[in-house]
């Protein structure tokens, strides 16, 4: 991002005069294309930029430009008829979910954008869904109208089955698709389907519902004026008793106009919306028990803030955006972060316009902002001026596990460091990212959504960083373990000159139950091995323990007693009895059945309903087994099964075949199982010849 701008701006309008506003819905539905055309309604940009030219507000990432997708949240805010709105733009593809839920987390409405051309997509219904459990108010608007061969008609149903009766539209499209005609105020007109009368009683009638006086006059009038309704809205809103579409063309700027009237004079203001699901933990629970905590939107009030992302910024450092939920930001406040006693000064306080930083005094309840050059801001932080609010946080989201894994080593050696420092910051910005390094495979490795988001990372190293990398895929953390029950023996003799070496152990290995992990025995009598070098001997048998025998991998569930040995007065050392134990394991290891154990894990498979069978059928030929299945949101099903881990490199990529790239999935650790016999001797194979090399 470039460096801020020069100019200062005042805050402007009051708490009233806010709106907060998120863009979703699926990658192509034209929520960019929408926002530019919002800007240009409201007057805050002269031309309306394009996709295709690499020249919109909201995506100004040069990887962004490239590709012609969103894959990052941008924020803008446009200034309409004493309006101040706040808007989000958020990437549509579900690999980059991760960027698009946390922006549920700052505004007052969804506005969930669908294309008329491919009709309800799984994303939509992931967001509809997000969004209802976060209480916040939906706008439901069907881009893209002037296609040709639409069923609009067909599509408004397929809403209310998917989301209920309560999805009524504000307006219809007329002149096939050139423009639309409002439904809420007027009572008449030609529209390319429907009624716009019939459309108006229906909107009247669900919105009195909430209010018994406005139905009693309802029933006795006929009909209410609708700018008596604003109340009875709001609350309509707010409960999800109404989900009001509309129709636009970004394009063309069909319905614009009227989208922007409808974001003035029905969406709500900070204090007319839900409030934000913040929880307030006991400092005395020993459960970690919380209780709701009602934040208010009173500018008088101290402060409450969100941190709903995190930015690393060339020239600023790290940038939070957040959410003022309670009080006054200005700069130069003192602010503490969670549960931190020392508190922090704001230098500047930003309102982001895309990619560009404009700097202002103050921030209200409802204003989206961002501070910058605090190191320790993370995502999900609560910022807040009273010490006594150091317990409060903000409901999680539910985010998908990252499962699609990469192993990331530095082109050039040395690098280790470096790579690890970038990585975590890249990390830092996407809940939806893992960073972890392996003990047991000594890799590396980075964790995300899918092959998409994997490949964005590599694209800034890359890019952003210039930073060269090789990748593979991780290893798979096998196990070793025994079957039976031996024993092992080995004396270590070592004479060269002087002071030798000597140490001599016997000890058995005995199978437990899987998960059980390890048991060390000390089963010595008369003195044969002296206690000071008991701790040697386990010492080594643990380090056989590590690397393991017959495959390279730890060995783990089996009891080692050690019942037997020999020592020398002079020559006895405790290097020598930590040889003797690691051996005498490696000896007894090999005598009793070893197996290589694999990971299984619990696989669930979001999928649209008619690519079940395909999966099914896949996850049969990965050695796996189904367990279930479940519905989820109309049309999609939940297959629920266990698989071996090794089974599943690169599955996403099968998923997106199968699922027409709206397959999803989550893995979780079940249990350790032995490998099929012929996987066990490929993988001693390559250990032994691993052996043979060195």
């Amino acid at each position: 991002m470039p460096s801020p701008s020069s100019h200062s701006e005042e805050s402007g309008p009051g708490l009233a005069a806010i709106r907060t506003l998120a863009l979703v819905g699926p990658a192509g539905a034209g929520k960019t294309t929408l926002l530019e055309a919002l800007l240009l309604q409201a007057g805050s940009i002269a031309q309306a930029g394009s996709i295709e030219r690499g020249n919109t507000v909201s995506d100004f990432d040069p990887l962004e430009r490239k590709l012609q997708h969103s894959l990052h949240t941008a924020l803008v805010h446009l200034a309409h008829a004493g309006l101040r709105i706040h808007a989000i733009d958020t990437p549509g593809a579900a690999d980059f979910i991760g960027q698009s839920l946390p922006a549920l987390e700052a505004v007052d409405t969804a506005v969930v954008v669908i294309n008329a051309q491919n009709g309800l997509e799984l994303m939509a219904s992931k967001m509809m869904e997000t969004a209802a459990q976060r209480g916040l108010c939906r706008l439901i608007v069907i881009n893209k109208i002037d296609a040709a061969e639409l069923d609009l008609p067909g599509l408004l149903a397929q809403l209310r089955e998917a989301f209920g009766r309560e999805c009524l539209p504000l307006n219809l499209p007329a002149d096939g698709g050139r423009r639309v005609l409002d439904c809420f105020h007027n009572i008449s007109g030609v529209a390319d389907f429907s009624s716009v009368g019939i459309a108006h009683q229906a909107l009247v009638e669900q919105v009195v519902e909430v209010d018994a006086a406005f139905v009693e006059r309802y029933l006795n009038e006929g009909d209410v004026d609708p700018r008596e309704l604003h109340a009875p809205l709001e609350q309509a809103l707010r409960e999800g008793h109404l989900i009001p579409v509309c129709f636009t063309s970004a394009r063309s700027g069909a319905g614009v106009a009227e989208l922007l009237d409808v974001i003035e004079r029905l969406l709500p203001n900070p204090a007319e919306g839900n409030p934000p699901q913040f929880l307030r933990a006991s400092a005395s629970a020993e459960n970690g028990a919380a209780e709701p905590l009602q934040a208010k939107p009173d500018p008088a009030a101290h402060v409450l803030a969100h941190v709903f992302k995190v930015v690393s910024d060339p020239y600023l450092g790290k940038l939070g955006v957040l959410r003022v939920h309670q009080g006054t930001l200005t700069r130069n406040s003192q602010l503490f972060m969670d549960k931190s006693r020392k508190p922090f000064r704001v230098g500047h306080l930003f309102m982001l316009q895309g990619n560009k930083h404009i700097e202002v005094e103050r921030a209200l309840p409802g204003d989206l902002c961002a501070i910058a050059k605090v190191d320790e801001l993370h995502y999900d932080a609560v910022l807040h001026d009273a010490p006594e609010d150091e317990h409060i946080f903000l409901r999680p989201l539910d985010f998908p596990v990252p499962v699609h894994g990469l192993a990331i080593s530095p082109a050039r050696h040395g690098d280790e460091q470096r790579l690890w420092e970038i990585l975590g910051r890249l990390v830092d910005e996407d809940p939806c990212l893992k960073l972890e390094r392996s003990g047991q495979t000594h890799e590396t490795v980075v964790y995300g959504l899918g092959e998409l988001h994997l490949r964005m990372l590599l694209e800034r190293l890359h890019d952003s960083y210039k930073f060269e990398v090789l990748t593979q895929p991780p290893r798979v953390a096998y196990r070793e373990t025994i079957a039976a029950r031996a024993e092992g023996h080995y004396r270590h003799k070592k004479q060269s000159g002087g002071a030798g070496q000597f140490g001599e152990v016997y000890l058995r290995v005995e199978p437990l139950a899987r998960g059980a992990g390890f048991e060390f025995i000390d089963a010595v009598r008369g003195g044969t091995i002296p206690g000071q070098y008991m701790p040697a001997v386990e010492k080594g048998v643990r380090s056989a323990l590590d690397s393991g025998v017959v495959a390279g991998y730890s060995l783990v569930d089996l009891r080692v007693t050690v019942f037997d040995g020999k020592h020398h007065a002079v020559d006895s050392k405790e290097i020598a009895f930590v040889t003797a134990g690691r051996r005498a394991l490696i000896a007894a290891v090999r005598e009793a059945s070893p197996l290589v154990l694999e990971p299984v894990v619990q696989i669930q498979i979001s999928s649209p309903a008619a690519a079940v069978g395909d999966i099914t059928g896949d996850l049969a030929a990965r050695r796996g087994q189904v367990n279930g299945t479940s519905t989820a949101v109309p049309g999609t099903l939940i297959v629920q099964g266990l698989a071996p881990l090794a089974e599943l490199s690169n599955y996403q990529t099968r998923l997106n075949a199968m699922t027409s790239g709206q397959g999803r999935y989550t893995l979780l650790l079940s249990h350790y199982d032995a490998v099929p016999p012929n996987t066990q001797s490929q993988l001693m194979a390559a250990y032994k010849a691993g052996e043979d090399v060195d």
